[in-house]
């Protein structure tokens, strides 16, 4: 548990997912800034809307006022980190109300308070679906660590927002501040993007800031001719699922599986979904935004298809992955097995041997390694 002062009081704060690293902290030098920019709150303010708080520091500050906040994110571990937070500060779970990024806020809005994500595609898709809710005197002030804001975020702005200003730095934080401008007429931008799943004739949609949405990742490309082809109704999982190549390619395999997609991001989810329509048009299947199988039934999958992500926002490490493969060895049924691709400097094979009895080389290259792990040695 951390501590951090804020302009509107002090907050006891943790990570989500929780971390070994005691130096990883759940708000940073950005998040104090925007919230210096923003206090006092303006008079008359009712609500201010908050858009990607990793782990809800800004939502909770606010919070701490009695102002109405409303939380906009495509992630289901910055829902758990901002639930648990609100907790931890004794604050009531209706204080802060978390919209994901398939759903709109509703209008009006005057004062926005906006992390800049990795993916510029989430970052215009969501200002420009903002734009219609904001009032005449609305302001967007836009905060980052500088190492990770790239230039053309003030351009976003100005295009979708109206003129912005740079602030100082402070800390090694910046802050972009935009004001309403009703002349602006931006046209609605094309985000989604499309390729093909290799050797099947099935276009893959991505929706803005779901992983790999320019080009299929290496990785994933690698682990597909890996997927087995199985009789009868296995019980088959497509863990951090992204658009959900890795299991519609388990799906035209095996006709009869039962198939789950499962992402964090409620943007790759909702991808997943409309690709499995499309690619195989009837056919059931459970999609869930949720923290991979945390909530999943003992023995319930027979096979977990994993491509795990080596980062946290722009935290690079391998406690996600560790986390998928100790949840796919409870969720897997004794004779099941998890499938997982990664860099072989990363060293899974090591590593899964952590929770699973056999670990062997299935696929791979020079770069990357196909593994099949299972629970009986």
């Amino acid at each position: 548990m951390h501590s951090c002062d804020t302009p509107f009081g002090s907050l006891r704060l943790d990570r989500y997912p929780p971390t070994r690293n005691p130096t990883l902290q759940p708000f940073d030098a950005a998040d104090l800034y925007l919230l210096q920019q923003l206090a006092p709150l303006p008079p008359g303010t009712d609500r201010v809307l908050v858009i990607n708080d990793q782990f809800g520091t800004l939502a909770c500050a606010l919070a701490l006022t009695g102002t109405a906040v409303v939380s906009w994110s495509d992630s289901h571990l910055a829902e758990r980190a901002l639930h648990n937070n609100l907790q931890h500060n004794q604050l009531p779970a209706p204080a802060v109300t978390f919209i994901d990024s398939q759903q709109l806020p509703s209008g009006p809005i005057s004062r926005v308070l906006l992390r800049v994500p990795k993916s510029l595609a989430l970052l215009e898709d969501q200002l420009s679906r903002l734009r219609p809710l904001l009032t005449a005197d609305a302001v967007v002030i836009a905060g980052a660590m500088l190492k990770h804001l790239p230039p053309s975020a003030g351009d976003l702005l100005a295009r979708y927002i109206g003129p912005y200003q740079a602030s100082l730095a402070w800390k090694k934080a910046r802050l972009l501040t935009a004001r309403f401008d009703s002349s602006l007429a931006p046209a609605l931008p094309q985000l989604d993007t499309r390729y093909a799943l290799p050797d099947d004739d099935v276009q893959l949609t991505n929706l803005p800031g779901v992983f790999s949405r320019e080009r299929l990742d290496i990785g994933t490309r690698i682990m597909l001719p890996c997927i087995p082809r199985t009789e009868g109704p296995a019980r088959i999982v497509d863990l951090g699922c992204g658009n959900g190549a890795l299991g519609i390619q388990a799906a035209l395999h095996n006709p009869q599986a039962q198939l789950s997609f499962i992402d964090e991001s409620y943007a790759a989810v909702a991808s997943a979904r409309l690709n499995l329509s499309q690619a195989c048009p009837g056919r059931d299947a459970r999609f869930l935004v949720s923290d991979g199988l945390i909530d999943a039934d003992t023995a319930s999958a027979d096979l977990v298809l994993c491509n795990p992500p080596f980062h946290q926002q722009q935290v690079i490490g391998d406690e996600i992955a560790l986390r998928l493969f100790q949840q796919s060895r409870a969720a897997l049924a004794p004779d099941g097995a998890l499938l997982v691709v990664g860099n072989r400097h990363l060293g899974y094979h090591v590593k899964l041997k952590r929770f699973f009895g056999k670990v062997e080389q299935v696929g791979g290259n020079s770069k990357f390694v196909v593994l099949r792990a299972s629970r009986l040695a």
